[in-house]
């Protein structure tokens, strides 16, 4: 997972307008040449607005034997980290789920405008307590 991740390079992309989460859409894409050399770019799908890295290994970050090690500790720990990963999805995929919702109900010309006061009231109160719930329990199984 990031915690045992090591930072090659970094780049920002910029430019990307204000939306509700989960609105804008990045594409992310690894290639990794036969010499080794690793290209990362990010583009953002809404506006074009794209950036780039290329890393090497000239600066020795790893050797070897590290690579050797990270290797078989990534075949070691595969499952648990498939464990995480599915609840750091399913934890995700809640919160996208009660934001979403709460766009919805403010939306009078969705959701909100089909719902009177007291539904969208209960509902609202349901989503906040929800994303106050995950807000307070970062480290937990859905």
């Amino acid at each position: 997972m990031t915690k045992d991740n090591h930072i090659l390079g970094k780049f920002d992309l910029t430019g990307i307008p204000p939306a509700p989460r989960g609105v804008p859409q990045i594409e992310v894409t690894f290639e990794i040449d036969v010499n080794g050399i690793l290209h990362v770019t990010a583009e953002d799908k809404g506006t074009g607005h794209k950036n780039q890295i290329t890393i090497t290994n000239d600066q020795n970050r790893l050797s070897p034997e590290d690579i050797e090690r990270m290797i078989n500790d990534a075949e070691k720990f595969a499952d648990e980290d498939k464990k995480v990963k599915e609840q750091v999805e399913a934890r995700n995929e809640m919160e996208g789920y009660a934001y979403s919702l709460k766009n919805q109900i403010g939306d009078k010309e969705k959701l909100g405008g089909k719902l009177d006061d007291s539904d969208k009231k209960t509902i609202e109160e349901a989503v906040d307590e929800a994303i106050a719930w995950l807000d307070s329990n970062k480290v937990c199984t859905l």
